[in-house]
């Protein structure tokens, strides 16, 4: 059953941008506010990011900075011998 959310002290400007924004689109403010807490609650927290990065760098073999420090070398190699493009 939803629930009912109420957000008290909002700035009038700041009510008056979103009812336009919510008009332009054709929707009432109610269902242009509902599709903005949806999204946001869809995307994941800057916490989750960096868990979800950390259990990826554990698993890795190879840190990136050590990917990138063998191409360098390997693109310096080539430079020097002239085996480039």
């Amino acid at each position: 059953m939803p629930s009912l959310l109420q957000i008290r002290n909002v700035p009038e400007e700041a009510r008056r941008a979103l009812k336009a924004r919510a008009a332009a689109r054709g929707e009432s403010l109610n269902s242009y506010l509902l599709e903005l807490i949806a999204r946001d609650v869809a995307r994941p927290t800057v916490a989750d990011v960096l868990q979800r990065a950390a259990r990826r760098t554990e698993r890795a073999d190879t840190s990136a900075l050590e990917f990138v420090a063998a191409a360098r070398a390997e693109r310096d190699e080539q430079l020097r011998y002239g085996a480039g493009p």
